[in-house]
C-alpha cells in the first residue's frame, strides 16, 4: 500500500500530514545511541516547541542490544544537561530499561507517545530482532502506549532535522488514530530532504537474510577471535518489504506487533496427536 506525497513541490508534503489540530502531548523520547546522540536531540528540538518532551536515554551507546533488560545489577539514572542547556536523564541500562524506568518511576504521568531514535542506519528486516531502537518502542507497546521507532539510512551527513520534521507531522496523526494493542510503528527514512523522497509506503518486515561472514583473526597471544560483518544487502523477496521500499527512496512505515504467536501454526498444531506414545511410555515407566 502506498501513501504518497512526493515528488512534490517544497512545502506541499508538510501540509498533507498537518491537517489536524495539534494537541499538546506528553512525549517520551529515547534511543540506543546514548543520551548525547545527535538524532535524539534533533527530535527534542523539533518536538519541544509543540509538546512536553522528556528525554530518558542510555548513558552510553547500546546499539544491537535487542530487548535485553538489567536484572543482576542496579540501574542508575542521572540528570544531565546537554544540547545547549536541555535536561535529560542518563540511564545506566538498556533502551528497554529506559522505557520501564520512565513509565514506572521517572515521569510524573504516563506518556501519550514514546519515540525511539533517530537511529543512524536503517533498522529493517531481520535487524528488528537485534535493534535497541526498535526494542524501546516495543517495550512501550507492551505497556499499552503508542510508540514509534525512527531510523535513517546511512551513517554520515545524515538529515536528522528532516527526519525529525516528519516525526513532528506524524505525532497528531498517530495520536488521533486507534492502534491495535501491542502494536507500534517502525519507521525508516531515506537520507534525503522530505521533498526529495519518493513518498511514504506502508511496508512489511523483510525476513530475507544478509550475506554475513566472520573474519577470523589471531590476537598477540595467538588466541583466535572473530569480527562479524556483512558484505551486502539482501535481495528482497517482496517489493513492499521495508528495505526494498527504502532503497527506492520511500519512507517505510511498518506496523510491528509484540505478540509473536504464529496463529496459523497454532491451528495446525491443534491437529497433531501429542499424546500418541506418551500413554504407553507412562505405563512402561510405572511398571
Amino acid at each position: 500500500m502506498f501513501y504518497g506525497f512526493g515528488p512534490v513541490p517544497p512545502g506541499a508534503a508538510e501540509g498533507r500530514l498537518s491537517v489536524m489540530v495539534e494537541e499538546k502531548l506528553n512525549i517520551l523520547i529515547t534511543n540506543d545511541d546514548g543520551i548525547y546522540a545527535s538524532g535524539l536531540w534533533a527530535l527534542h528540538r523539533a518536538l519541544s516547541p509543540r509538546h512536553r518532551v522528556t528525554v530518558i536515554a542510555p548513558d552510553r551507546e547500546r546499539s544491537a542490544v535487542g530487548h535485553g533488560i538489567t536484572l543482576h545489577q542496579p540501574i542508575r539514572a542521572t540528570q544531565i544537561i546537554a544540547n545547549g542547556g536541555e535536561r535529560g536523564w542518563a540511564v545506566s541500562g538498556t533502551p528497554a530499561d529506559c522505557v520501564k524506568l520512565a513509565v514506572v518511576e521517572l515521569m510524573g504521568s504516563r506518556p501519550d507517545l514514546v519515540i525511539s531514535g533517530i537511529n543512524p542506519g536503517a533498522n529493517v528486516g531481520v535487524n528488528l530482532n537485534y535493534s535497541g531502537t526498535v526494542a524501546a518502542a516495543k517495550e512501550a507497546a507492551l505497556y499499552g502506549l503508542k510508540a514509534i521507532s525512527i531510523s535513517i539510512q546511512g551513517f554520515e551527513g545524515l538529515c536528522y532535522d528532516e527526519a525529525a520534521r516528519f516525526a513532528v507531522r506524524l505525532v497528531p496523526l498517530i495520536h488521533s488514530k486507534a492502534m491495535p494493542a501491542g502494536t507500534f510503528l517502525n519507521i525508516n527514512m531515506p537520507n534525503l530532504p522530505l521533498d526529495q523522497t519518493a513518498g511514504v509506503s506502508v511496508s512489511r518486515q523483510s525476513v530475507d537474510l544478509y550475506d554475513e561472514h566472520f573474519e577470523k583473526r589471531q590476537d598477540p597471544r595467538n588466541r583466535t577471535y572473530y569480527w562479524q560483518g556483512s558484505e551486502s544487502r539482501p535481495v528482497y523477496s517482496h517489493s513492499d518489504a521495508d528495505g526494498a521500499v527504502l532503497e527506492r527512496n520511500h519512507i517505510s512505515i511498518t506496523p510491528v506487533r509484540c505478540d509473536m504467536t504464529d496463529y496459523n501454526a497454532m491451528e495446525a498444531l491443534k491437529t497433531w496427536d501429542f499424546n500418541n506414545g506418551f500413554e504407553q511410555s507412562d505405563k512402561e515407566e510405572k511398571n
